[in-house]
Formats: structure tokens, C-alpha cells, sequence
């Protein structure tokens, strides 16, 4: 009898915390993506398994968000749990309790906790202190469920990850962190392209430098745009103002205006290469209406992945 891989993925993930995936094996990875297809599979085929019932997730939000939210949401409920939106400002470590009691307090209540915060040492701290899963749904550091979520879509328009190509173009920010690392893990080559002095964490690309020299791939900086997209598969931006660098914004736009992804820079890409961006997106900054909503685009494709990727890190560490 064939073994659910859900069942599988679940059998070794069950308890674990997800905040970065430099912290999974590449063949875990492997195995929430290919969940995260069944998931996606049996869902427009109109099938769906409660494997969460009477299971419940707090999700703490200390900014906004569209996607994060309602795909966690939605996917509780599809699998047939519940999830708590819980404001950081209507809690009391809003109004100053120490995260460990929060970790404490709610490890007694629900199966499992979803953070979207500014700080990723606070997250880390809630997850050591926690008796249930912690998932990281965005911090200053990393958004490691967007990175799944991207390269389910990867595999949907290309196939293979293996030895792709991924060009990021932009801030090296929490975005591009995560890309750089779950791209190493699964032999990916990948290339930011950002300003001098905008290309991220210094410990975030040591680290994924340490992992592409243990699956065969390569991680670079290159500061030129055209230069680095040449023989690009994927070509991958993000907003140049994140939350948080709001004061930045007019030098930020300033140091970034050659980074905009148009179609003359597209056209340096490989002729079947895809576009992606995580949304939201500004039109006319970052990226132009003819490449964001031009037929290489698929950041809505990226935008629904994340729904069943969700599922797939829910029921795998939660059941």
C-alpha cells in the first residue's frame, strides 16, 4: 500500500519549529513541497482531509498583512482547525510580559504558533520558550513561507530547481535572505543584485555560501543589474522601502532607481524566464505594469502557493 506523503512528512517534522530553512535537511524541503502539490492537487480536484481537527493555531501579528493571514486562516480551517488572529497590541506582551511567559501561557491553550514580527530574535526566543511548533511568518531577518511558497511555483513554470538560475534583484532583505538559503538547499544558482551596502546580513550570506558548498551551488553578488541577469531562469524582486525603513524611503529610491525590473532588464533573462515578486507591489518603482502583469509574470501563482504551502507546514508540524 502506497504511504501518504503527508503522513510521512508529518512523522519526522511533528513539534518542529519553522523560522529559517537553513535549519531543514534539503530532502525535508523536498518532502513539504511535494505535500504542498497533493495539498494543492486535492483541493482543486474538491477533496479535502480534516487532518487538524480539534487542533487550534494563535496567530500573533504585530503588522499588517494580506496574504500571511488569510491563507494561515484559511488553511486552519480547510484541515479542519481553528485559528486565533491575535493583535500583539490586544495582548498583554503588547503592554510588556516577557515573551517566555507569552510562550508558556499559550503552549497550555493552543497546538501551535504563527509570529509575523519585526524582530527575528524575539521569535527565536518565543520558540525556545514554547512547548508547541513555532512558525516564523515574517521577521527583519527572514519569511521562510514565502521562499517555500516560491519555489512550489518554481517547480509548477519550470519543472526542475536543480541548477536553475535565480536572480534577485533589489534590497537583500528578509525576502531575499530566505530565498538565498532554501535556494542553496535545493542546488539552485542565485545571484542578488543590489547597491553596495543594500545586499543583506553578512551572517545570512555566510550561511548560504556554507550550504551551496554542500549541494553544488553557487551564491554571488553582483552590484550591475544587466550584468547579473544574463542566463536568468527566474528573475525575482521586492519592495525597495520593507517595513521598518519607512524613513529611508527617499534615499532608498534614489540608490535603487537603475534596480527597477522593466521589460529592457527582462529581456536580459532567459527567453522562457519567469518573473515573481511577493507582493504587495509598487507598480512603477520596483517593477513596471508591463513586467508585473506581462505573460512572464507569476505572482499570483506565488500569492495562492502560499495557502497550500501553509497547509503543508501546518499538518506536518502540528498533527
Amino acid at each position: 500500500m502506497e504511504k501518504n506523503p503527508e503522513v510521512v512528512v508529518g512523522q519526522f517534522l511533528q513539534g518542529r519549529d519553522v523560522l529559517t530553512w537553513a535549519d531543514y535537511a534539503t530532502g525535508e524541503i523536498e518532502q513539504l513541497l511535494e505535500s504542498a502539490r497533493r495539498l494543492k492537487e486535492q483541493q482543486q480536484q474538491g477533496a479535502t482531509q480534516q487532518t487538524l481537527a480539534g487542533r487550534s493555531l494563535g496567530m500573533i501579528f504585530e503588522n499588517a498583512s494580506t496574504r500571511t493571514r488569510v491563507s494561515f486562516e484559511v488553511g486552519m480551517t480547510q484541515l479542519g482547525g481553528h485559528a486565533l488572529f491575535l493583535n500583539s497590541t490586544d495582548l498583554q506582551i503588547g503592554r510588556g510580559e516577557p515573551v517566555d511567559d507569552t510562550a508558556k501561557v499559550l503552549s497550555r491553550y493552543v497546538d501551535g504558533i504563527m509570529i509575523r514580527a519585526n524582530d527575528h530574535e524575539k521569535v527565536k526566543r518565543l520558540a525556545e520558550k514554547s512547548e508547541v511548533p513555532v512558525i516564523n511568518a515574517l521577521t527583519d531577518w527572514y519569511h521562510p513561507c514565502q521562499a517555500l511558497a516560491d519555489m512550489l511555483t518554481v517547480q509548477e513554470h519550470l519543472d526542475q530547481l536543480n541548477g536553475r538560475k535565480l536572480v534577485y534583484v533589489g534590497d537583500g532583505n528578509n525576502v531575499a535572505h530566505s530565498v538565498m538559503i532554501i535556494a542553496a538547499k535545493l542546488g539552485m544558482d542565485i545571484t542578488l543584485s543590489t547597491p553596495e551596502g543594500y545586499e543583506g546580513e553578512a551572517d545570512v550570506w555566510a550561511e548560504a555560501r556554507a550550504i551551496a558548498e554542500q549541494t553544488g551551488s553557487k551564491v554571488a553578488h553582483v552590484v550591475d543589474p544587466r550584468e547579473a541577469l544574463q542566463d536568468a531562469d527566474i528573475v525575482y524582486t521586492d519592495v525597495w522601502v520593507s517595513m521598518g525603513v519607512e524613513k529611508e524611503a527617499d534615499k532608498r529610491n534614489k540608490a535603487f532607481r537603475r534596480y527597477q525590473v522593466n521589460e529592457e532588464l527582462m529581456s536580459l533573462a532567459k527567453k522562457e524566464a519567469i518573473f515573481m515578486h511577493c507582493l504587495p507591489a509598487h507598480r512603477g518603482e520596483e517593477v513596471s505594469a508591463e513586467v508585473i502583469d506581462g505573460p512572464q509574470s507569476v505572482v499570483f501563482d506565488q500569492a495562492e502557493n502560499r495557502l497550500h504551502v501553509q497547509k503543508a507546514i501546518l499538518q506536518a508540524v502540528m498533527r
